[in-house]
């Protein structure tokens, strides 16, 4: 069993953890009631003076942000609980069988719960 250089992996995290949160800045902003969630934005149209096909454009635009920020935060969760983990002194080890989840797994995916023998459980 290798040793797990945490202190690598906390870095690539923190990369992705910055890049999701820029992402769902171009699509979202943050619940003002619950920093930890997202909300969808859309383009601004004034309702009073847009033609129905803005209005439709803007409602196809905010269900695409929907999508979006609903994937962007799961990642978002999955970084976070990873780096929670580093601090525990658990990263690294398998949610189902407890055995230490191989480098290059964790390479490919910092944020994976789960060996390779386990991927889809």
């Amino acid at each position: 069993m290798e040793k797990i250089d945490t202190e690598h992996f906390k870095q690539k995290l923190l990369e992705e953890k910055t890049k999701l949160i820029s992402e769902l800045q171009t699509v979202g902003k943050v619940n003002p009631s619950n920093p930890d969630d997202w909300e969808p934005i859309t383009g601004e149209k004034d309702g009073s003076t847009a033609d129905p096909n803005d209005s439709a454009d803007s409602i196809e635009e905010y269900e695409g942000n929907t999508a979006l920020v609903n994937e962007l935060e799961i990642q978002l969760k999955e970084i976070n609980t990873a780096l929670e983990k580093i601090e525990a002194g658990t990263y690294g080890i398998c949610e189902i069988s407890g055995h230490q989840i191989e480098l290059d797994r964790l390479e490919a995916n910092p944020s994976a719960r789960t060996c390779k023998s386990h991927i889809n459980e």
